[in-house]
């Protein structure tokens, strides 16, 4: 069986890469036109196609935290790690760390691939917070966004306690990606009970 190191997934790994992630993450916030200054990087995502390998990243980042939920989310798990203390990336202090164990999907690279940012607003829907985006980011064009090549996919996420409606957009280029929606995941999981 592969070990997190072998694989360059062990923590500390994973912590030397996240300034090159976050570069890639904020040159991608540039082209899209979105100033990420104000919003709170919500949590950091990663993904790993080896359910071994999962279960040993879940016990090696609980070292960092402690586990604030596991949840069903599209018939896997995702387990969810809050930060003992809160994770300096780029200009933003992350709270949580999402590690969904596989799925069927294959990813081509395992490591880092999404930071959330919360968008505070009321949106109930994806086209509620597509209108609040447009507010929010008036440089947002997503006619260049298409040109550009940027994969863009709404979708409204949910656990099976979930009370508190939380419509993604998520725009994806070149191995990573940026999601957008109104209510950080503690207060999602908080909704559960």
């Amino acid at each position: 069986m592969q070990d997190l190191r072998q694989a360059n997934l062990h923590p500390e790994q994973m912590l030397a890469q996240l300034p090159e992630f976050m570069a890639k993450i904020s040159a991608l916030a540039e082209q899209l036109g979105l100033d990420l200054s104000a919003c709170q990087a919500d949590h950091l995502a990663l993904r790993v196609n080896d359910a071994a390998l999962a279960a040993q990243l879940h016990q090696a980042w609980l070292e960092y935290g402690e586990e604030w939920s596991t949840n069903e989310i599209n018939g896997r798990p995702i387990v969810v790690i809050g930060f003992h203390q809160l994770l300096q990336a780029g200009d933003w202090q992350i709270e949580a760390l999402e590690l969904p164990y596989p799925g069927d999907k294959q990813y081509p690279q395992q490591g880092w691939e999404h930071v959330e940012f919360v968008v505070p607003c009321q949106a109930a829907t994806t086209d509620a917070l597509k209108t609040e985006l447009e507010n929010v980011f008036p440089a947002l064009d997503w006619q260049a966004v298409e040109q550009a090549g940027i994969q863009v996919k709404a979708s409204t996420p949910s656990g099976e306690k979930e009370r508190l409606a939380n419509p993604t957009f998520a725009f994806k280029k070149g191995g990573v990606c940026i999601k957008l929606h109104p209510c950080s995941l503690k207060a999602v999981i908080e909704s559960e009970g």
